[in-house]
């Protein structure tokens, strides 16, 4: 994008859209490479995204077996002005196992704790609820028809965006 403001700001929006929910839908593949869609309450810390879910749940097993996955954060229909073009922050992630007796395990939970409470703490004393750390690599902002943007590298606010111009065209 060639207007740094503009980025600035499109940035801006795009963790006040992430830091407005408490959830995210996560999509992840089984053993077998099916997609497999879900939920999670997440936090954002070290521009990531911290879950933590138990491994009795599909989504845990599966980002076990495919680090791979992709998080959709998007605005309650509700709420939502029009409902064919809710905000939303797409990204793909890669999903990081954290272990229990690690720094980044403490700054997760903390993390948690923080945005969730209580609740927190006495999950994570379950041996059956895994931490995992989703990294971006990339992703996409829309906040209207017209109004797409591409999230390019590793940051939740992305480290470049691009303007998506093409699409919406009258049939001939």
């Amino acid at each position: 994008m060639n207007n740094k403001g503009l980025e600035e700001k499109i940035s801006q929006e795009i963790m006040a859209m992430v830091n407005s929910r408490k959830s995210l839908l996560l999509s992840s593949l089984t053993e077998e490479n099916e997609p497999y869609a879900s939920y999670a309450p997440f936090a954002v810390g070290d521009d990531c995204l911290y879950v933590l879910i138990s491994e009795i749940a599909v989504h845990a097993k599966n980002l076990q077996h495919h680090a791979r996955a992709s998080v959709l954060i998007i605005e309650d229909e509700d709420s939502a002005a029009e409902l064919f073009a809710r905000l939303r922050v797409q990204y793909s992630v890669t999903a990081e196992l954290l272990a229990v007796d690690s720094a980044d395990w403490d700054s997760g939970l903390a993390c948690l704790s923080s945005r969730h409470g209580d609740r927190i703490k006495s999950l994570s004393q379950l041996s059956d609820f895994k931490l995992f750390k989703l990294k971006p690599m990339g992703g996409r902002y829309v906040k209207g028809f017209g109004k797409a943007y591409q999230i390019d590298g590793g940051s939740l606010a992305g480290e470049g965006l691009s303007h998506l111009r093409e699409g919406h065209k009258k049939r001939a």
